[in-house]
């Protein structure tokens, strides 16, 4: 059934922007983790986590210049309006092909629900939905186990879900339309829009993007992990995820080395209130969200969760025990990791994401600049990674996990997601899903994200 999300305006008060330095010589941690409006359907997953210190997504930085003020991509507001308008009807029209195209063939159908089916009795995953489009072969939309494990529910492609770092993909790109205005220079420094950050008159908007900042994230701060822990539904505003980190040293010099940080898009969330004027919830609604037609994804206000969704699963606790995790507080990934979203949704911003419709040329061109990451065969670039040729995200927080990838050789979208992130031999769910899916269908490029090793 298609059901009218709840998108209202965000009434949440206008939060202070400046970031007050911590008397403690210390910098900004960092954080880790990781479309079809009117269609039936929707999964449950989501991106971002925090996993006691180790942020674990993964991704490239990338280089691009472009002078703050400059707006030399002409964009001016009337025209982006047209070509955002334009866009949607693209969009929908998209949506309305995808209702009828064929499924795959039974063959390739059974290997996948093989494959899908082992990688669950591995990982002991509740439940998952994937969806795998594959133009000129047919799509593949099929849910596996359990959304509820105390009433036995089962998962169904039709449930909202938390998608964690993938969120990091709205952020980036709401950063880079600024830098489209001519509002934001990529190059320039953060100190020019936010006080107080440590080092930041040498860290660069692109270094915070890339994941190159050198702060220190937050989410390592053992003292934010006991406070998440010890109460996950209480709300957390960006300053005070900011102050975990500012207790410590930067870790590296800007621009010199890949660490992934949930501090850094705290900063750019930061960033496009200070510009914009409005929170970042209205921009990513008006400027990502609508232009998109992602009407089932949401930038919640607090712990709000729209119905049907999934229950998820955490063993992320004082004492390791595994709990339902559903209702705990994402304010705490803010920009980083709370937006909700839905399987359909996920599945058209794959694509816009990858090949940049929402941006100019030149901007997706330095967005998808991918640098090393100290993974084989992976990348990072502005908000989004390349690995074995697969661009977009993951997400992983507290009971869910999400994967939003598109190949661009062969024009497909794979979305997986599930209800829990508890790991598998030091792996992220998702990582293995995503293995096991691409090993049938594009053997070339094999999807494999392992867990940063430090």
């Amino acid at each position: 059934m298609t059901r009218a999300l709840p998108h209202r305006r965000n009434t949440r008060a206008r939060r202070g922007l400046a970031i007050t330095a911590i008397a403690v010589a210390g910098l900004i941690p960092v954080a880790a983790t990781p479309a079809n409006a009117a269609t039936p359907g929707r999964a449950a997953a989501h991106g971002h986590g925090h996993r006691h210190g180790a942020d674990h997504e993964h991704g490239r930085g990338h280089p691009h210049h472009h002078r703050h003020g400059h707006g030399h991509h002409g964009h001016d507001h009337a025209r982006g309006h047209e070509q955002r308008e334009d866009h949607r009807q693209d969009a929908e029209v998209s949506a309305d092909a995808d209702e009828l195209s064929a499924e795959l063939s039974p063959e390739v159908a059974a290997k996948l629900d093989a494959a899908i089916q082992q990688t669950m009795a591995k990982t002991g995953v509740p439940g998952v939905t994937v969806g795998l489009w594959l133009p000129g072969k047919g799509h593949y939309l099929r849910s596996f186990g359990v959304a509820d494990k105390k009433t036995g529910a089962p998962m169904t492609d039709d449930l909202f879900t938390r998608i964690g770092s993938v969120t990091k993909t709205f952020t980036a790109t709401a950063v880079l339309e600024l830098v489209d205005d001519g509002l934001v220079g990529l190059d320039d420094p953060i100190s020019k829009y936010i006080a107080g950050v440590p080092n930041g008159d040498h860290i660069t908007v692109r270094n915070l993007a890339e994941m190159r900042s050198g702060l220190f994230p937050y989410s390592a701060d053992p003292d934010f992990a006991k406070a998440l822990e010890s109460n996950p539904t209480k709300p957390f505003t960006p300053d005070e995820l900011l102050a975990y980190g500012y207790k410590h040293p930067n870790v590296s010099e800007p621009g010199t080395q890949f660490l992934y940080n949930n501090s850094n898009y705290i900063l750019l969330g930061l960033l496009v209130e200070k510009v914009s004027g409005i929170t970042l919830e209205e921009f990513i609604q008006d400027r990502v969200l609508d232009p998109s037609c992602l009407r089932h994804t949401l930038f919640p206000e607090g712990a709000e969760f729209p119905d049907p969704h999934a229950h998820g699963y955490t063993n992320q606790t004082l004492n390791g025990a595994t709990v339902d995790a559903t209702d705990w507080n994402p304010s705490w990934g803010w920009a980083a990791g709370a937006m909700i979203s839905d399987v359909h949704d996920l599945k058209r911003w794959a694509k816009d994401l990858a090949t940049g419709t929402l941006l100019s040329p030149e901007t997706q061109a330095e967005r998808t600049k991918f640098l090393g990451a100290g993974i084989p065969g992976a990348g990072y670039g502005l908000g989004l990674f390349n690995v074995q040729g697969w661009i977009g995200h993951n997400g992983s927080l507290p009971g869910y996990e999400s994967l939003v990838l598109y190949l661009p050789e062969q024009d497909a979208t794979l979305v997986v997601v599930l209800n829990t992130d508890i790991l598998t031999d030091g792996h992220e769910p998702t990582t293995l899903f995503g293995q096991a899916i691409t090993n049938v269908v594009t053997p070339n490029n094999v999807f494999f994200l392992p867990m940063p090793t430090k």
